[in-house]
């Protein structure tokens, strides 16, 4: 692995194991086939469900994903609105595999992921069909197009999901995040949506099960969550903040950095609550943010050009491990 990469000090046997219930065997590989199946019906229907308008196709995908969350066992709440539509980025923390279909159950959109992922068996079919766009961590000449690519698709009126810290923590926890993936909301002048994930016991300590890091594989991820009791999935939108706020990247990134980390430290401000929360999901106070009026007030402008890929630009942003 370059040695310019993020790494995490977190490990499976230091951080991953489970306290609490467990499920019996026979009960985690009813989990597993039930996840099996919605991801197989995922993959057979990601093609129809792109055609359909914007709305009823964010529903299918928020109900699908929560769905396949809900089939390991966890409960979901999400804390604020999704808000009015248009282009955003969104940047999260990152403990597990499971943040990705987390964040979908919660505001459909586009992730930015490492290319190995089309390698995985199942899951990565069902992320190339769901418009995942992917990035080659190890060549970092291939960094500036794919910001590039990013910014393209926020200019297009997609949300666009990137776990900046470039690598899973266990959740008690986090990484800095990385700088690169804020050029592309700097170059489309559109928001950038901190969220908060956090995985829980039902005491509200952290919960280990979920936590996908080291050289953990992704099979024993697998079952030790199917296994697991007891532990609820929580999604915090936070306050957007708006185009034109930050000028630098590094500013933008530390910003969306300690929101973050101020979700976890501290109480939020709440506002109304979302008039459209999903099905089976608590509505929570939705938490105010910029609106989409700044970006529709944006001029053109044009794509950030790189002068050059050095290791340290190229060390700001990695995908989800």
């Amino acid at each position: 692995m370059s040695v310019w990469l993020p790494t995490s000090p977190c490990t499976p046997e230091a951080c991953a194991g489970h306290e609490g219930d467990s499920a019996s065997i026979p009960h985690a590989v009813l989990r597993l086939a039930a996840a099996a199946a919605l991801i197989l019906l995922g993959i057979l229907g990601a093609p129809p469900v792109r055609l359909l308008p914007a709305g009823p196709r964010h529903r299918v995908v928020r109900a699908w994903s929560t769905a396949l969350v809900r089939a390991f066992g966890l409960r979901i709440t999400v804390h604020g609105s999704p808000g009015s539509g248009g282009g955003r980025l969104l940047v999260a923390n990152h403990i597990s595999w499971l943040d990705i279909p987390l964040v979908a159950a919660a505001l459909p959109c586009r992730m930015l992921a490492k290319s190995d992922i089309r390698t995985w068996p199942v899951l990565g079919r069902l992320a190339g069909r769901a418009g995942t766009l992917f990035i080659e961590r190890d060549r970092i000449r291939a960094l500036p197009a794919t910001v590039e690519a990013m910014t393209g698709a926020l200019l297009a009126g997609d949300r666009v999901t990137v776990f900046p810290e470039g690598s899973t923590w266990c959740g008690r926890a986090q990484g800095t995040f990385r700088r690169a993936a804020f050029q592309a909301a700097l170059d489309a002048r559109v928001p950038v949506q901190p969220l908060r994930l956090t995985y829980l016991r039902c005491d509200g300590s952290p919960a280990g099960a979920p936590a996908f890091v080291g050289d953990d594989p992704l099979t024993a991820s697998l079952w030790r969550i199917a296994r697991a009791r007891g532990v609820r999935a929580e999604v915090r939108l936070l306050p957007r903040i708006p185009p034109g706020r930050y000028a630098h990247r590094r500013d933008l990134a530390a910003a969306a950095q300690r929101a973050v980390v101020g979700a976890w430290t501290g109480p939020i401000e709440t506002g109304p609550t979302d008039p459209n929360p999903l099905p089976g999901i608590p509505a929570q106070p939705a938490t105010p943010s910029a609106t989409d009026k700044d970006s529709a007030k944006r001029p053109a402008v044009s794509v950030h050009h790189w002068a050059s890929s050095s290791p340290a630009a190229a060390s700001s942003l990695r995908t989800p491990s």
